[in-house]
């Protein structure tokens, strides 16, 4: 269930190996992608809209995809019906050879996975990288060899159907308001991100947020070794920011691995980040001088705090994958350090969660906000009093009113606090449009008298 692209490659996963397949997605098979449409050729059979309750009476396994709720009427049907259903992460994980390091949080995921990725491959180990991030597990079944590390993000809907997966490394970087127009409550949404460690044992490791309320909480029910990390306080025994240096402590002492200054990702939150990911480093073995190098050389993940440009001393960043309230307000504190104000391009489809929470940093940090999509009334409500709010058409609208409306020195962010799929395909989509917006200013805004390549909001 689910024809985008894990369920996609399941499909052709499960067919290459003997099954009778069967590809469902809600839209018409004609608006499904050529790869989905080009299975029929190979003997998938492809249904658009609802599944007949006749194929599901005989229907042995389904395999849902992230998007598709648990509690669809199709899926528990089948299940009342007799079949087991699972997500495309546990289907990847019963195939899968080697260890593996697993990644959940609402923020920072694709970050530290990469950073992971990227640090036990600069130790020596034979390493893949996929999941949530945007290669479906299942595509790196067939390169898994079993003295490999596979690192895998997994996000809270596909924790939802887990049964077997086991990381031997599992990591929960936090927990904060999300998807609230899916989960009724924060705790169904935290024991979904709790599942990750459902299946570790004793010899297995759990890296938790000890500065996360909820993710803290959690390190006295744990069967796994629980290795915490901390930007705010010095650990008995963990991973933790003292003054400007990043500090392992054990039982058998302390050890600085590196200054804070040589980590070129901006944010405390990013230092979380890092922490985390030299915590899953140690634990996979990788020795401290080559995490060291790995990290000074680790550059922002596209959409991800990433700097675009430079327009008469306006910069402009791009932080797209901000898709929830407390991704934004990271970003804010962030770029809260720089000498000018922040123009804050906010909006999009909405997740039922408060703006409230960005009150604080916007009233002494931003210069304006300029609104997008969906949500742009209820955060017009929710901060107008905090500063003043402006609205924008579409991107390119809403990249040519920040600019207008900044200074020198100060800073345009693309930080929505929503998901995209009002007016774009993705996150990725998004973040593409307005880097593209930000050159074509920049190509636009070319002349030698100071002050004259500000544009009007209208071109």
């Amino acid at each position: 269930m689910g024809a985008a692209r894990s369920g996609t490659a399941c499909a052709r996963f499960l067919h290459e190996r003997g099954a009778t397949v069967a590809l469902n997605d809600r839209k018409p098979v004609e608006e499904w992608s050529a790869e989905a449409r080009a299975l029929k050729e190979q003997g998938v059979g492809l249904i658009g809209g609802d599944v007949p309750s006749w194929l599901l009476d005989q229907i042995e396994l389904v395999v849902i995809s992230p998007g598709v709720p648990t509690k669809s009427i199709p899926v528990r049907y089948a299940e009342r019906a007799g079949a087991e259903v699972i997500g495309e992460v546990e289907l990847a994980s019963r195939f899968l050879r080697g260890r593996m390091v697993a990644i959940t949080g609402t923020n920072g995921k694709t970050t530290t996975t990469t950073l992971i990725g990227e640090i036990l491959k600069d130790a020596g180990f034979k390493t893949q990288v996929g999941g949530n991030i945007g290669t479906p597990l299942i595509s790196l079944v067939e390169n898994s060899v079993e003295d490999g590390w596979t690192v895998v993000e997994v996000s809270s809907f596909q924790l939802e159907t887990i049964a077997e997966f086991h990381p031997q490394v599992a990591l929960c970087l936090n927990v904060t308001p999300n998807h609230m127009d899916r989960y009724e409550t924060v705790t169904d949404y935290a024991a979904a991100k709790h599942r990750i460690f459902r299946n570790q044992t004793a010899g297995d490791v759990a890296v938790l947020n000890a500065d996360d309320e909820i993710v803290s909480s959690w390190a006295a029910g744990l069967r796994a070794h629980v290795s915490l990390f901390s930007t705010r306080r010095e650990l008995e025994e963990g991973l933790f920011l003292r003054g400007r240096e990043l500090v392992s402590r054990t039982r058998e002492g302390e050890r600085v691995l590196m200054r804070r200054d040589r980590v070129q990702l901006r944010g405390l939150h990013n230092v979380e980040n890092v922490l985390a990911a030299l915590s899953a480093g140690l634990s996979c073995g990788a020795s401290v001088e080559s995490m060291r190098e790995t990290v000074r050389a680790f550059r922002p993940v596209e959409h991800r705090m990433e700097r675009v440009a430079e327009i008469d001393g306006v910069t402009f960043y791009n932080d797209s994958k901000a898709t929830s309230v407390d991704a934004t307000l990271k970003a804010l504190e962030a770029l809260s350090e720089d000498e000018g104000k922040i123009v804050l391009i906010l909006g999009g489809r909405g997740k039922q969660a408060p703006y409230a929470p960005l009150a604080e940093l916007i009233r002494e940090h931003a210069r304006k906000l300029i609104l997008i999509g969906e949500d742009a009334d209820t955060i017009e409500r929710e901060l107008q009093a905090h500063a003043p709010t402006e609205r924008a058409t579409d991107m390119k609208d809403a990249v040519r009113r920040a600019f207008q409306s900044a200074e020198p020195k100060d800073s345009v962010l693309l930080a929505p606090a929503c998901a995209s799929f009002d007016m774009f395909k993705s996150f990725e989509h998004r973040g593409e449009v307005f880097k593209q917006e930000v050159k074509s200013l920049q190509q636009s805004a070319v002349s030698d008298e100071p002050g004259t390549q500000k544009l009007t909001a209208d071109g």
